[in-house]
């Protein structure tokens, strides 16, 4: 409970797979009360049950699965939504909400490279929320939006930023295998994917190497600054079904001793208003030690699928480090994302 009542939101996009995990996970939710669901016109008007195939695992929370699916018109019952819409809609929908005054947190990227609309992961940008200053002024809306970076992008400037602010970064080469419920339901075909891997998808290697660019970067006189990095992605997609590994080479202005960057990982919080967040967990990054880890399936559901588990930190002969990381790309690099971003512009005042 925050205050003495929870505060009303909605789900736009609630029938999707990503809709679905926020219904799940916003459930009994302390801060947090479902008032409505929203979905296309196809969906709009019927019971959420029949509206949703249900894809994830467990079933629909009973009272979500009476509720009226409502149209996506900015009239409902709450004062935040949780956007799990495609792109192409997010970019029309979304304004119109902010414009009626609700925030809006974002899993889409219509709005991720907008100067004035925050990318944010809590732990690593928490002060970019100051660019809803510029973005009510600029844009004349009592609302908001926030928006939360690509899956991928999360598990690896998680793991970057606490060695940024040690050792200076300068340079990362990034390779995913991304699994496969990142690509949406009904997702790859199976005799696509089965016994293969898949060396391309469509946009999402630009979407890291910018992304990584404004996580790292810095808000100055309410604009947002790039980081000075470079960095260097390749995407692939495997027989995996959640759990996104990454392996990374990185060089920095200063070169760290193994134990230096194992430290500076293991030692990661996050600021004060973060740790204290209901979704927060206590070690955002975990560091494994075994030779053979970490592994998706046996680490993506690290403290409640919050965490960036790393691994396999050791030195690099072409730049300074090495390391793999795996984080829950539907969890932490989706609708737990939102919802902890959603968390804290509770915590800063943004939304009461």
């Amino acid at each position: 409970m925050y205050g003495n009542a929870k505060i009303p939101v909605a789900v736009l996009g609630a029938t999707g797979a990503v809709g679905q995990r926020f219904v799940q996970l916003l459930t009994d939710h302390p801060w947090f009360e479902i008032v409505a669901l929203a979905a296309s016109e196809r969906s709009a008007g019927r019971p959420y049950a029949d509206a949703c195939n249900w894809v994830i695992p467990g079933d629909p929370p009973p009272f979500a699965s009476e509720m009226i699916v409502s149209s996506l018109e900015p009239v409902l019952p709450a004062r935040l939504v949780f956007s799990a819409l495609p792109a192409s809609v997010a970019r029309e929908v979304e304004p119109l909400f902010a414009q009626a005054g609700y925030a809006v947190c974002s899993n889409a990227s219509a709005f991720r490279y907008e100067p004035d609309v925050p990318l944010v992961i809590p732990e690593v940008n928490a002060d970019h929320l100051a660019l809803i200053e510029r973005q009510r002024a600029e844009r004349g809306w009592p609302g908001l939006i926030v928006t939360s970076p690509n899956c991928t992008t999360t598990g690896i400037a998680m793991p970057l930023k606490p060695l940024d602010v040690a050792f200076g970064l300068r340079q990362v080469f990034a390779t995913s295998m991304q699994a496969v419920s990142g690509g949406g339901y009904p997702g790859v075909a199976s005799l696509d994917i089965l016994g293969n891997v898949l060396p391309y998808i469509g946009g999402e290697e630009e979407k890291i190497e910018r992304e990584m660019r404004l996580l790292l970067g810095r808000v100055a006189d309410g604009r947002r600054v790039e980081a000075e990095v470079v960095v260097s992605a390749q995407a692939n997609r495997v027989p995996v079904l959640d759990g996104h590994t990454i392996c990374l080479s990185v060089g920095f202005e200063k070169r760290p001793m193994v134990e230096e960057a194992i430290a500076a990982l293991a030692g990661f919080r996050g600021p004060d208003v973060v740790r204290k967040l209901p979704s927060a967990p206590e070690h955002p990054i975990l560091v494994r030690r075994e030779p053979d880890r970490p592994q998706p399936r046996r680490d993506r559901d690290a403290e409640g699928g919050m965490a960036v588990t790393v691994g396999r930190v050791r030195e690099c002969p072409l730049l300074d480090l090495r390391l793999v990381s795996v984080s829950h790309n539907t969890l932490r690099g989706a609708a737990s994302g939102s919802i902890l971003n959603a968390e804290l512009l509770v915590a800063e005042g943004y939304v009461k």
